[in-house]
């Protein structure tokens, strides 16, 4: 068995320790270098040619978010970000994911030991999945241009102002995205106008995450991004992120969609879960519901998603070539439950142009 080469970028040399004995437990692996900073472990990357590097974000001579820009636009390859949980940890993560990071794991700031052997799981999982990721080069814009742009994330630009008309305020557009959804999600989001309808959206994340991401999805869409909340009203023009750590599901009060947060069990071994948010659109929402499956590992929500199809949903699933990784979108083509495979780029624009040939009907 050819196994997963690994180098560890760390600047403890405790979470070194501990990382390569996690991952030279694991019988397909083996941690083949570890660096305390990111000039030691670009020389180790050339050397050594790993599979996946592990890569800290706070580190002496240069951080782990230059490192990782430079790494991704000279030499890509699969990233997992170890980062600390806490509010500028989770910001920093988020342009991580955007410079092409893989994935994260979210390590304690207290008990540091105990709280990564507990981790350990997610960890090598992780890495098994950034070793079969598709990787591309990230080509970023140069200052000037970004400054020029208005766009300072470096990602994608603002979509045109368009207008859909007025759509049924039943309409709704449902979300499910894992590893490499954060870039994909956004892909979609900024391509939305104003008034589209009501979006809601599942995200394989941990708690305290989801708070950046929707407040970086804010500042960059022409649409309102935001945490759902417990029995908040899904308004036209808004997308509701399911939050970290929480079961997120959609009901109906009186005319209108609210969200339910909850803390539930997990499902498919996640929590937040698309399986829950998709069977909900079913029961709920019917043959108004649009139903989007992104890039992500496992099956999570392939099985609700056939059930919203089967409802009248009318639902867009990732194409393999476009994906991070196909798991999910794979598992929903299977079950049935894609009335179209498209290219991410595609999504949004396809999306668009069938709620504005049926926006005609709904304009008041």
């Amino acid at each position: 068995m050819k196994k997963i080469r690994v180098v560890v970028v760390d600047d403890s040399a405790l979470v070194r320790g501990l990382l390569t004995e996690i991952i030279n437990r694991q019988k397909d692996m083996e941690c083949v270098g570890a660096a305390n900073d990111p000039l030691i472990a670009r020389e180790m990357i050339r050397d050594l040619n790993p599979d996946v590097i592990t890569l800290d974000i706070e580190m002496p001579r240069m951080d782990g978010i230059d490192f990782l820009s430079r790494l991704m636009r000279l030499r890509p390859m699969p990233v997992v970000m170890i980062s600390t949980l806490t509010e500028r940890g989770a910001e920093v993560t988020m342009r991580a994911l955007e410079l092409g990071a893989v994935d994260f794991v979210a390590k304690p700031r207290i008990g540091l030991a105990d709280g990564i052997n507990e981790l350990a799981g997610q960890i090598v999982e992780k890495i098994r999945i950034a070793a079969s990721a598709h990787i591309r080069r990230v080509s970023l814009p140069n200052p000037s241009s970004m400054a020029a742009s208005g766009n300072a994330s470096g990602g994608a630009q603002r979509a045109e102002p368009i207008s859909l008309g007025r759509v049924s305020t039943e309409k709704l557009i449902c979300i499910g995205a894992s590893t490499g959804g954060t870039e994909a999600i956004k892909e979609i989001l900024m391509r939305m106008p104003a008034d589209s309808p009501g979006i809601v959206i599942t995200q394989h994340m941990p708690p305290g995450f989801t708070t950046s991401f929707a407040a970086r999805l804010n500042t960059l869409c022409q649409i309102t991004v935001q945490e759902a909340v417990n029995g908040g009203r899904v308004l036209p023009g808004h997308a509701y992120i399911a939050p970290g750590g929480k079961q997120f599901r959609i009901d109906k009060s009186g005319a209108n969609y609210v969200c339910v947060v909850e803390d539930g069990e997990a499902v498919n071994r996640h929590k937040p879960s698309v399986e829950v948010l998709f069977k909900s659109a079913a029961r709920v929402v019917g043959r108004n519901a649009f139903g989007i499956m992104l890039t992500g590992m496992g099956g999570d929500g392939a099985k609700a998603m056939r059930e919203m199809k089967d409802a009248g949903s009318y639902n867009y699933v990732q194409d393999e070539a476009s994906c991070i990784v196909f798991g999910m979108p794979r598992e929903a083509i299977l079950h049935g439950a894609a009335d179209e495979v498209l290219p991410l780029l595609d999504i949004a624009g396809a999306l668009l142009s069938r709620l504005g040939s049926t926006s005609d009907r709904y304009r008041v």
